[in-house]
């Protein structure tokens, strides 16, 4: 095509829009509604994940040192854990700070527990945290084999179960974000199909005249692209705001939980966003007019 026959097709398309605009407006608050709740779906997703990262830090696995071991050789396992893949934290416990942290917890019952001591029964610790849970068994051998090493105290259960709950969120997340896809995808074709169906007549007399498919094709490509764009644009602004909403009305029930910030996930939610409404409105367009050429050719019944 000649770029002036490209820009008056341009053109064509995004005044389809403005004359179909009933049929747009009906296209864009379904593909809104679709892509908020995709929008909702992430934003819940991203909160999960947090939340499971924040129970994962608090999975900690403490090295106990072997008592004959001295403060060299105290210090020197130290740094050896910190060297081990997938450590992402490592902190060194003093036993005498253990021993004042069991005391706190004994309560009322302290005093009476410590003069039954003779010396402190705690050893010196290293309290580690894994960077990928999915890596907790391998690292917890790693860290039996180290020298100076007494025990190793950890919690795989916990660990596979939060890794088991991980993937299923993943799996859910991705399951809807895929079914509600297939739904745009769905209204943007039949959207744009019964745009050709009012105007057959027209794609008629352009097919008889000589007119290619892509000549035909490009204006309902465009006004495809414009629904899917308006609708990431005002979808984008509504979850914004149903998020902001949801996040102050919901506050008081999440004081253990801090919700994650909409801004620091706004441009990829734009992105997919767009991505979403660009690739439905141009895929979707491509599949009806397509599907209608090949069917009606150039022959279109009047009745």
């Amino acid at each position: 095509m000649k770029g002036s026959s490209l820009q008056y097709l341009t053109k064509e398309g995004f005044r389809n829009v403005w004359v179909n605009r009933l049929m747009s407006l009906a296209s864009v608050t379904v593909l809104m509604a679709c892509l908020v709740i995709i929008g909702l779906g992430s934003m819940l997703y991203f909160n999960i994940n947090a939340l499971l990262s924040t129970v994962e830090r608090q999975n900690v696995i403490m090295v106990y040192v072997d008592s004959s071991a001295t403060e060299e050789q105290t210090a020197q396992l130290g740094d050896t854990i910190k060297a081990l893949d997938n450590i992402a934290e490592c902190t060194f416990v003093p036993k005498e700070d253990a021993f004042q942290e069991q005391l706190e917890k004994w309560g009322e019952d302290t005093a009476a527990i410590a003069e039954g001591l003779d010396e402190n029964p705690l050893p010196d610790a290293y309290r580690v945290v894994v960077e990928d849970l999915s890596e907790f068994s391998t690292t917890v051998d790693k860290l039996n084999s180290l020298n100076y090493v007494d025990t190793v105290r950890e919690n795989s259960d916990i660990a596979d179960k939060l890794i088991d709950i991980r993937y299923a969120v993943t799996i859910a997340a991705a399951g809807i974000v895929g079914l509600l896809f297939l739904v745009s995808l769905f209204i943007i074709s039949n959207t744009i199909r019964i745009t050709m169906f009012s105007r057959r007549l027209e794609i008629s007399i352009m097919k008889a005249v000589g007119a290619t498919n892509w000549f035909i094709r490009w204006p309902f490509m465009i006004e495809g692209v414009v629904l899917g764009v308006i609708s990431s644009l005002v979808s984008f602004a509504v979850l914004a705001g149903l998020y902001r909403g949801m996040v102050y009305v919901f506050g008081d029930l999440l004081a253990i939980f801090t919700p994650v910030s909409f801004l620091g996930y706004a441009g990829y939610i734009m992105l997919i966003f767009l991505g979403i409404g660009v690739f439905t409105g141009s895929f979707g367009s491509l599949i009806s007019i397509g599907k209608y050429l090949k069917e009606q050719g150039s022959v279109v019944n009047e009745d």
